[in-house]
């Protein structure tokens, strides 16, 4: 049996993303899969960027790592871009968008919104056609999926669906659904396509959050405030 844990959505978040890597290193799980969205937002987009790469064997493209490596022109990305520069923006642009493989028998996808439309956003709430598009046959392989783990939306759930297994492993560095650090964990035979034992497991974490908020304060980044009450309330700064 092998373990993976899954992260996501570090978000230039240092105390939580030390934090759950601490909290890896003390499960004793040697391998790390991350889902994306490594910068933006937090004030230490460039030491998050440095960290995944340094403790990530597989590192999947998020919606932010697109905007902050293909596009210009807002104040928050400049911000961001002139902290990462030009070598970890590279890095960020050649990222994949999806990875896969079997693990017990299972056909496991995991990506950071949906593996074949990088701002396909699937919540719980999204109607069941929806969701199922994220098990759709993808070009690797052209199979469908039996599970998918994903990121991008910041709130940590596991579904089933017409014998299907959907998992989110929430946010590192900015959750939202409450305010404390998650990750997932799936354990079974890596690279296996003989059926056998599988399971995921969700991990909530507390971390520092006043220094992840004295750290943003000492910067003059964009959206400041609303990334500070994020980290505190776990509400999102869209939600009324």
């Amino acid at each position: 049996m092998g373990r993976i844990a899954i992260i996501s959505d570090i978000h230039g978040n240092m105390p939580a993303l030390e934090a759950v890597l601490a909290d890896i290193r003390g499960r004793e799980i040697q391998r790390i899969f991350c889902l994306g969205d490594l910068a933006g937002k937090g004030p230490s987009s460039a030491e998050a960027v440095d960290m995944i790469q340094k403790h990530c064997e597989v590192v999947i493209k998020g919606n932010w790592d697109y905007y902050l490596a293909d596009q210009e022109g807002r104040d928050t990305l400049i911000w961001h871009q002139n902290k990462l520069g030009a070598e970890r923006l590279n890095y960020m642009k050649a990222l994949p968008i999806y990875k896969e493989f079997y693990i017990s028998g299972k056909l496991l996808r995991l990506c950071h919104a949906s593996p074949n439309d990088l701002f396909h956003r699937v919540y719980l709430s999204t109607k069941q056609s929806e969701r199922l598009k994220l098990f759709e046959p993808t070009p690797t392989l052209n199979l469908e999926a039996d599970v998918v783990g994903y990121g991008d939306i910041h709130g940590a759930h596991i579904d089933h669906l017409q014998g299907k297994t959907i998992f989110n492993v929430g946010s590192v560095g900015n959750p939202l659904d409450m305010p404390q650090a998650s990750y997932g964990i799936i354990e079974g035979k890596i690279n296996a396509r003989d059926k056998g034992s599988f399971s995921i497991t969700l991990v909530r974490l507390p971390y520092d959050i006043a220094l992840a908020v004295k750290q943003a304060e000492l910067t003059d980044m964009p959206e400041k405030q609303e990334y500070i009450n994020e980290l505190r309330t776990a509400v999102y700064r869209g939600r009324k």
